[in-house]
């Protein structure tokens, strides 16, 4: 590595504590800690990580370089897992059971996350890699791809749930998926031999320097609140029949009975002038039927 790119790679180093320094300090001004705490724990453990690995790595313990590398990208998938989770259901705050269920689907995504991660690390045979590298950099490559189906889900779906493109929740989820793209590819063009460092570093490197400036800009400007009130009526209606599935109305509910006496009232209207009132059928049918029940003649307005 020659002395010019040795300090590009360093000053692009050194511009992610400075960018992530200002998005917590921006975090903490906005009151946004309570609102997407894991991504503030993201982003201090990327802090605290180069100030661990930096002098590590100018000091050349390679050993020390190797180790903590590995745990910081451990930590770093988890959290990047948990964000996902988090502007998931920052989404859907305002339905609850379309929240609750993606939850649970989100835990189901991390089980077999981890479980991929473990049959990969058990059946390579690579002599160049121990089998917990493999594991990280499967959990690594599976959390990547989910960051950018929510990209993809925000582009396209986002209005139906109330999200726009100035919310917090859209930023977090841009700058993920937009860096996630660009390492895939560089891991494609690194198995493929047509890229290797320190080129592929640097532009890994400035890929996440512009993820972290777009952060730095969504938490710098204050946002709009989120509108709730307009084109809502899709999600509303998928939050209405799982709730009906996880809540059905018990056989003795008075809903259905009310239904039927509309029904019925509506059907009678049509009835033909030589019958008798509606009023008199339905005080017979009750003089008939007992005083327990419900008839329509007892709500009918008096003429």
């Amino acid at each position: 590595m020659s002395d010019k790119v040795k300090y590009l790679y360093y000053g692009l180093w050194i511009m992610h504590p400075l960018l992530q320094m200002g998005i917590a300090a921006f975090m903490l001004r906005r009151g946004l800690l309570k609102q997407f705490k894991f991504f503030f724990a993201y982003i201090l453990t990327q802090i605290v990580g180069f100030a661990i690995l930096f002098p590590a790595f100018v000091w050349r313990s390679y050993a020390a370089v190797f180790y903590l590398y590995w745990a910081s990208n451990a930590i770093s998938v988890t959290c990047g897992f948990l964000v996902i989770h988090e502007v998931f259901v920052d989404m859907f705050k305002f339905f609850h059971t379309l929240r609750d269920l993606g939850s649970v689907l989100f835990k189901w995504a991390g089980l077999v996350m981890l479980l991929v991660a473990a049959v990969v690390s058990v059946s390579a045979n690579s002599p160049h890699m121990s089998p917990w590298i493999q594991a990280i950099i499967t959990s690594q490559r599976c959390v990547r791809i989910i960051q950018v189906g929510m990209v993809m889900f925000l582009l396209f779906f986002g209005q139906y749930v109330g999200v726009s493109r100035k919310q917090h929740s859209f930023g977090i989820a841009l700058g993920f998926g937009t860096f996630a793209v660009i390492e895939l590819i560089l891991i494609c063009s690194w198995v493929g031999n047509h890229l290797g460092d320190p080129w592929m570093s640097i532009i890994n490197m400035t890929a996440y320097n512009a993820s972290l400036t777009l952060w730095l800009t969504y938490v710098a400007v204050k946002r709009p609140i989120r509108d709730v009130s307009r084109s809502l009526l899709q999600p509303q209606r998928w939050e209405q029949s799982l709730t009906d599935i996880h809540h059905p109305l018990p056989a003795d509910s008075l809903i259905p009975m009310f239904e039927g006496m509309v029904d019925r009232a509506l059907s009678r209207t049509a009835t033909p002038t030589n019958q008798p009132p509606l009023a008199e059928r339905a005080a017979a049918g009750s003089g008939a039927s007992g005083t327990g029940s419900f008839s329509v003649g007892r709500i009918a307005p008096k003429s």
